[in-house]
């Protein structure tokens, strides 16, 4: 019997790779997509997709999907209290399994399995301590396509963003970036894959640069205590 199983689902790359793989896997029923939503924005946390795009993208996957809107700048308090609300709404749907496209990042796989232990929901890591070369070269091959939405300031310009991710794209990576952006250097739309049902259409938008307070727990590499972002706008096309 299939476990009753929810995705964590960023609407980038990693999250589109770890689907393809868990969708194959008899021990799981992924019956739910689960996005955290900027509600101030209405865009995706992080990636800054305008949630119309999120729609079509989930639309054309074809798995229902369940938003968590969270303030411009949620506490971690209140992060939490809307974290156990959502988990606890989940629990009683009767899901016993959470996905997640978490590649490496110790502590912040720890703090979910910690978390969600407290609920009896245990929690799958399909991408967890694969190579990432190995993993984008397969996202690639397999047929997916995801365009670029944001990327730290700290190692891209403007002209990053609204581009296609292609192996010429990754092999011209600086050497001191991850080729998955798994450190968050850059995040992803995927748009198109054998998850999909039809490609979703859209024209590249506005750019924009935008700057937010670094957590204080982050490394001290980002300095200033303002960390710095290129979002690219991306609009549906009909």
């Amino acid at each position: 019997m299939s476990n009753k199983t929810y995705f964590n689902w960023s609407s980038g790359k990693d999250s589109a790779l770890a689907l393809y793989y868990l969708l194959k896997d008899a021990n799981f029923s992924i019956e739910k997509l689960v996005t955290t939503v900027n509600a101030h924005y209405n865009r995706v946390s992080m990636h800054g997709l305008p949630v119309n795009v999120l729609k079509a993208q989930i639309e054309a996957i074809g798995i229902p999907l369940q938003t968590i809107e969270l303030p411009e700048q949620p506490s971690m308090e209140d992060y939490e209290h809307i974290m156990t609300k959502t988990v606890n709404s989940l629990k009683a749907e009767q899901f016993t399994h959470a996905v997640f496209g978490d590649i490496f990042l110790e502590d912040l796989k720890q703090y979910r399995e910690d978390n969600l232990a407290k609920h009896n929901i245990k929690t799958v890591f399909p991408l967890w301590k694969k190579d990432t070369t190995t993993l984008i070269n397969q996202f690639i091959d397999l047929g997916f396509k995801a365009v670029i939405v944001c990327a730290s300031a700290k190692y891209f310009s403007e002209d990053f963003v609204g581009q296609t991710i292609t192996k010429e794209l990754i092999a011209n990576l600086p050497k001191e970036v991850d080729v998955c952006g798994e450190n968050g250097e850059f995040h992803t739309f995927c748009y198109d894959g054998p998850i999909f049902k039809k490609p979703i259409l859209f024209s590249i938008g506005e750019k924009i640069y935008r700057e937010y307070n670094t957590p204080k727990t982050e490394d001290s590499v980002c300095g200033s205590g303002k960390t710095g972002f290129w979002f690219c706008d991306l609009v549906l096309e009909y």
